[in-house]
C-alpha cells in the first residue's frame, strides 16, 4: 500500500536510508526533518535521540535497512571529552545558528552606515570637494581593507531585515563590488583605492544630465571633468572617463577597444553592467543576479574584458547572491554568502513558517550532506506566502563578509531571539 508507513529501530540505520524525524525543529540535530542518510556521524546523532524507532521511507531509499540480530547490543556511544562535544546537536545548531545570524546583522548595519556616507559624498563633490575626497578617501580604505587586504572577505547581499527600502546606492554597491573582483585579479592596494574612488563618483553627475542617449558621451566627459575640479588624481578621471566603454569598441564617449582602455577600467565597465542589469532605474525591469551573470556571458560577451568576466563569475558563484532559489528537498530559499571554495554550496536563508522571519534560519549548504540548489527563479514565481516570508528586495545590494566570522564563536553578544 503506497500511504503505508515504515518503521525501523536505530540500530537499523544504515547510510542511504531516507527517513522522516517526527519532531519538532528544535528537538532534532538535524535542519530539515526528511533526508537521506549520508554519513556514519548523522547515524551517530540519530541514534543519540533516543527514539525507539524511526520512520523511513523505502522508495527514496538506495538500500535495505540493517538486519535485526537478537543478540546484538547497541554500541555504546564514546564518553563526550569537552565541553563543547557534551552539549546536545541541538544546542550546538542553536548556537551555530546565532552566530550566522550575529555576523550579518553587523553586516548590513555597517552597509547601511556606509550607504549614507556614499549618498552624502557624491551629493557634496561640487560644493564641497575637498571636505568629500577627504571623507571619500577615508571609507575608500575602509572598503579597502575590508575587500582586498583580507584574503578572507566573500561577498554578501543585504537582506534588509537590518536596513531600509532606501538602503541602496549605485555608487556604493558597484564599489562593493570592483574592490572585491579587484581582489579576484590581484590589483595592488593602491590601485585598489583609485578603483574605489572611481566607483564612488562614476554616477557623480547622473541626475544633471538628461536621460537618453545623444547626451551618454556628454554624461562621462561632464563626470570626469567634476571629478578634476574636486581635485582627483588623473586615474580617477581616466577610469569615470572610460567606465561606459567595451573591450569590443561599441561603448561610449570615444569607442576604445581593449588595447585602448586602462586595466582598471575593464573592471568598472563589467561591474557596472552587471549592477544595471540587476538594478535598473526601473525595479520592474530587473534581472535576477543568475540571469544577469549569464545574460553577459551569451547576449553581451564580446563587450567585456574576458578575465575580469571570467573571474566576476567566479566571484559571486554559480548562484549569486541575491538569488531566489529552491533546493533538493524542494525548500525555497534566497542565497546570502558566496562560498569560493565550493560555488555551488553558498549560505542560504530558508523558507521555515515556524521560525520568526526577523530571525530566519540561515543554511550553509558546504556543511549540510547531500542538500543542494536545484533550480534559481524569479521572485514573482514564489508561492505568495514564501514570497511574504522571505521578501526578496526589489535591488540587489553587496557588502563584506569575513567568512572566519561565520566559522568562529562570537562571545558576548545579546540575542533578542532564540527559535523555539
Amino acid at each position: 500500500m503506497k500511504d503505508q508507513q515504515h518503521y525501523i529501530e536505530p540500530r537499523q540505520l544504515c547510510v542511504g536510508l531516507y527517513v522522516h524525524l517526527d519532531l519538532g525543529w528544535a528537538k532534532r540535530p538535524f535542519m530539515f526533518s526528511s533526508f537521506k542518510i549520508q554519513s556514519e556521524d548523522q547515524i551517530r546523532k540519530l541514534r543519540q535521540l533516543g527514539l525507539d524507532k524511526i520512520r523511513y521511507d523505502p522508495e527514496r531509499s538506495d538500500c535495505e535497512p540493517l538486519p535485526i540480530y537478537t543478540s546484538e547490543k547497541p554500541k555504546a556511544e564514546p564518553a563526550a571529552q569537552s565541553a563543547e562535544s557534551a552539549k546536545t546537536p541541538q544546542q550546538q545548531r542553536l548556537e551555530r545558528l546565532k552566530q550566522i545570524n550575529a555576523v550579518i546583522r553587523i553586516c548590513e548595519q555597517s552597509f547601511a552606515h556606509d550607504v549614507r556616507i556614499a549618498r552624502e559624498l557624491v551629493r557634496n563633490l561640487s560644493a564641497q570637494p575637498e571636505a568629500a575626497v577627504e571623507e571619500a578617501e577615508t571609507l575608500v580604505n575602509r572598503l579597502v581593507n575590508s575587500a582586498v587586504t583580507k584574503p578572507d572577505s566573500v561577498l554578501h547581499a543585504v537582506s534588509g531585515h537590518h536596513t531600509t527600502p532606501d538602503d541602496y546606492d549605485h555608487a556604493l554597491n558597484v564599489a562593493v563590488l570592483s574592490l572585491m573582483l579587484a581582489k579576484e585579479i590581484g590589483v595592488t592596494a593602491s590601485d585598489a583605492r583609485e578603483l574605489g574612488l572611481a566607483a564612488l563618483f562614476h554616477d557623480v553627475s547622473k541626475e544633471d544630465i538628461p536621460q537618453y542617449k545623444s547626451f551618454i558621451d556628454h554624461r562621462c566627459e561632464n563626470r570626469a571633468r567634476i571629478a578634476k575640479d574636486a581635485g582627483l588624481s588623473d586615474t580617477v578621471q581616466r577610469l569615470i572617463m572610460q567606465h561606459m566603454e567595451h573591450v569590443d569598441g561599441s561603448g561610449s564617449p570615444n569607442r576604445l577597444t581593449g588595447a585602448e582602455m586602462d586595466p582598471l577600467a575593464k573592471v568598472l565597465s563589467v561591474v557596472r553592467a552587471y549592477n544595471s542589469l540587476c538594478n535598473p532605474n526601473n525595479p520592474d525591469n530587473a534581472m535576477t543576479p543568475f540571469d544577469a551573470i549569464t545574460h553577459m556571458y551569451v547576449a553581451d560577451h564580446g563587450k567585456y574584458d574576458e578575465q575580469a568576466l571570467n573571474l566576476l563569475m567566479k566571484m559571486l558563484g554559480i548562484y549569486p547572491p541575491g538569488s531566489v532559489v529552491q533546493l533538493s528537498n524542494g525548500t525555497y530559499s534566497i542565497v546570502m554568502t558566496a562560498n569560493p571554495e565550493s560555488p555551488q554550496l553558498p549560505l542560504t536563508r530558508i523558507h521555515h513558517p515556524t521560525i520568526p522571519r526577523e530571525t530566519p534560519l540561515v543554511l550553509d549548504l558546504s556543511k549540510e550532506n547531500g542538500i543542494l540548489i536545484q533550480s534559481c527563479l524569479p521572485p514573482g514565481q514564489l508561492p505568495r506566502k514564501i514570497f511574504e516570508y522571505l521578501r526578496p528586495t526589489k535591488r540587489v545590494s553587496y557588502y563584506f563578509v569575513p567568512r572566519k566570522m561565520l566559522d568562529q564563536p562570537l562571545p558576548g553578544i545579546a540575542w533578542a531571539h532564540t527559535p523555539q
